[in-house]
């Protein structure tokens, strides 16, 4: 069921490399009638796409370790193990567009095929970010294993091909731990056999 909301007053905070925008606003309530006003802070970073890069050939997948300022200070710091993801910048760029230029500058590859995982919202309480996520059809054997990324973006990533059974043992001891490669691969998991017959490939 839709409800309906009102924006009473919206202001920018702060704008920078993102922009906090402050809105006031009420909206309707399940039991009837309207909230009071409410005042809430936004954080607008964009929307972006990440793809889970899998051979199906080699049942490999391409995993990604860099530094992310936001995991300072969580549990085994913050160089995180992730997937290529990249920023829509271009409003003109298609989100299969951002999937396969996000491979070739990080994991050094062309995408055959792209299949779409889903969309969410990365945390509604306090961003309008969204994630399109996809899994794409790779060769392995094209993987820039090593170092990618692009060093004019201070991007400094390890890239390692490694098997679905090893990903999903790092996933399972928590060393996986943001939201997109762990959707990704669990949607693997589920749909590992239905990528084998579009791709023409064996089951695992």
């Amino acid at each position: 069921m839709n409800h309906q909301f009102e924006v009473l007053d919206k202001s920018t905070c702060y704008s920078g490399f993102f922009r906090l925008e402050k809105y006031r606003l009420r909206h309707e309530l399940f039991a009837g009638g309207w909230s009071a006003e409410i005042s809430r802070e936004c954080l607008e970073r964009g929307h972006a796409v990440a793809v889970l890069l899998y051979d199906p050939d080699t049942d490999q997948v391409v995993l990604l370790e860099q530094f992310r300022i936001g995991a300072l200070e969580f549990p085994g710091g913050p160089w995180l193990v992730e997937i290529v993801a990249g920023i829509m910048d271009d409003p003109d760029e298609t989100a299969e567009e951002v999937a396969r230029r996000e491979t070739l500058e990080e994991a050094g590859c062309e995408v055959l095929d792209l299949v779409p995982i889903c969309r969410y919202l990365v945390s509604a309480g306090g961003t309008s970010e969204t994630i399109t996520l996809f899994c794409g059809r790779i060769d392995a054997k094209a993987v820039a294993s090593g170092l990618g990324g692009i060093a004019s973006e201070h991007e400094d990533i390890q890239v390692r091909v490694v098997s679905r059974d090893e990903a999903l043992g790092l996933l399972r001891a928590g060393r996986i731990n943001s939201a997109a490669p762990i959707i990704a691969l669990q949607w693997l998991e589920l749909n590992q056999p239905k990528l084998a017959e579009r791709w023409g490939s064996k089951p695992a």
